[in-house]
Formats: structure tokens, sequence, C-alpha cells
């Protein structure tokens, strides 16, 4: 079978951090691009990622059936990357990942869409303890539901310049003495590189033998959250104490720290994402994942200190301590 030509694809909450890297996959495969987003005011730098009008931009509201459709009007591939790591307002779990995602599958059916890749989570299920993760696993079920043959993309946590990541405690190392190990620190990633989500995902658009599978994405290596704490110190020059913090304890905060949503600030930790760390986060070597697309994974220590290094004290030309 031979891959889709490359023709207009839109892609869903194309201005965000994996957004960006999809798109700049995309051009460089020679796709014409609809970026579809709430704030396309906001994406104007992706421009310079392909060449004069093969990116357009394009306002709209997922949750709403007539403005997805429009969005979708002659494209013959769609990406779904629309998600939210945290509720707000209207902007819930279910409204966002379960019934957006259906919104989506539905106008393409009826547009005649051939591709729809869905950006999913390594963690969706649903019997989860996380909410996160319940309708990520929902979300894939309406999709399915409606396109059968629809991609589905899991990636593990992704890290690379502008995530909320590694960037985090990045960020938490600034302000406390400490670091907090929930759960003992020992619950098990698999972080992938968001270059590599997006050249993956380029490729799910364009594949014939994409169709109906489902792919898991993680990177070379299977890392500790503390693991993940000690490269943050060893690359941002701060030493920090790692203080174990219980399930339970963690949770507490969460669920306070998470009020800071009600009144538009961004919650440094939250309830249901300390639920997700119960779980460990690696593929399950079941279904194909970066390789069987032709995508080299990249390793963490490979990019860390290309970004991370704006946290040291005297910035790119600090000196370690001894």
């Amino acid at each position: 079978m031979r891959a889709f030509a490359p023709g207009l694809i839109t892609v869903f909450g194309g201005s965000g951090f994996v957004g960006g890297q999809v798109v700049q996959a995309l051009a460089r495969r020679g796709w014409r691009i609809r970026v579809a987003c709430r704030r396309p005011d906001r994406a104007w730098k992706l421009q310079t990622s392909g060449t004069v009008g093969q990116i357009q931009f394009v306002r709209c509201d997922v949750t709403d059936a007539a403005q997805v459709a429009a969005a979708l009007e002659g494209a013959n591939a769609a990406v779904n990357l629309v998600g939210i790591l945290y509720e707000s307002g209207k902007r819930t779990f279910r409204a966002m990942h379960v019934e957006a995602s259906r919104t989506i599958a539905e106008a393409c059916a009826a547009a005649g869409v051939d591709r729809l890749v869905q950006m999913s989570a390594l963690g969706a299920n649903p019997e989860s303890s996380s909410e996160y993760a319940r309708t990520k696993a929902e979300a894939e079920m309406a999709v399915r539901e409606v396109k059968p043959d629809a991609v589905i993309v899991r990636p593990s946590v992704v890290f690379g310049k502008g995530d909320d990541f590694l960037n985090k405690f990045a960020k938490m190392a600034q302000l406390a003495p400490v670091l907090p190990l929930i759960g003992g620190g020992q619950t098990k990633f698999q972080p992938v590189y968001v270059g590599d989500v997006g050249a993956a995902i380029a490729r799910c658009a364009e594949a014939p033998e994409a169709a109906q599978q489902t792919y898991e994405l993680g990177g070379p290596a299977v890392v500790t959250f503390e693991d993940v704490l000690k490269l943050v110190v060893r690359e941002t020059y701060l030493p920090r104490t790692l203080v174990p913090l219980p399930f339970f304890a963690a949770k507490a905060i969460g669920g306070l720290a998470q009020l800071t949503a009600f009144v538009g600030i961004k919650p440094v930790l939250t309830k249901d994402q300390v639920a997700m760390l119960e779980t460990d986060n690696v593929v399950s070597g079941s279904t194909p994942g970066l390789s069987d697309l032709g995508v080299e994974a990249t390793g963490m220590d490979a990019v860390a200190s290309a970004y991370l290094w704006r946290y040291r004290r005297g910035g790119q030309f600090a000196e370690a301590a001894a």
C-alpha cells in the first residue's frame, strides 16, 4: 500500500508544546497545515516552520461542532492534540478529552477525512484512579466508535524545551531547599522527547499501515521519579535535598494547590496528578512504538542541559560546584 500523498491537514491544538513539533514535522513532509486553536494570535511563531502560505491559522473552539466542521473543510487528514492537565471552569477533563474528541471524530467522518490521529496518553486506563487517565481512555473509545480506522498515539511523559515536566521541578528547585519524592520516588517513567513525538505523529498521518493501530511512545530509558529529580538537580547546579513524601500527604497538598485554578493561576500540583504517580508510566511492549514508525528515540541526558541551564545561578556559563 502506498502512503497518503501530503495534502491539507488540520491540527487541532497545534499551537501547544507538542503541536509546534507536529506542525514542523508535517511541514517538512510537504503537508499544507491548518492550525485550529483557541488563540491563533499565540501561534504566530509557527509560521517559520514552513514556507510562505504553507501554514494557516483558524480560531476553533473544539466544543463547538460548527467550528470544528469549518476547520476541517477541504482537509484529507486531521490530528487531535487537544488535552488539559488540570480543570478550570468549563474546561473539564470530560469536556476537553471525551466530548471534544467525539466531536472531532464525528466531523471527520461526516467530511470524509481519510486519516485521524488521536493523541492520548500512555497511562490511559478506564479504571484508573486519575480522572485525566480515565477520560483519555474514554476519548480513545469515543473516537474508535466513530472512526474505527483512527490512529491512537500514547506518549509517556513528554520532555523538551517548554515542557511541563523537567521545567516544573527546576522551577521548584529555584524556590525551595528541598524537592519532594512523591510516594518515595520509585514511580517509573519512560520519558519521550517532544521532537520524536512530533515526527511519529507526522508519520502516522500518512502511513497506510498505521490505520487502526495504537502506538505507545516511550524514550530509550526507564527512569524513576527520583532519577528525574536527581537529573534536575545535576543540570541546574542547585544542590537540593530530596525528601520522601507519602502519596496521602501529596494528595492533600495537591488538593489545596489546585485551588489556584479557580482564579486563573496554573497549579503547581493537583490531586489528580498525584494519583497518576501511583502507577508506572512505561510502554507495555505489546503494541508498536517509535521504532516501528522509523523514529530513533532521544534520551533525556542528550537534551535536558540544552534548556535547564537557564535555572542555574549565572546562567549558561555558570560552573558546577565541586
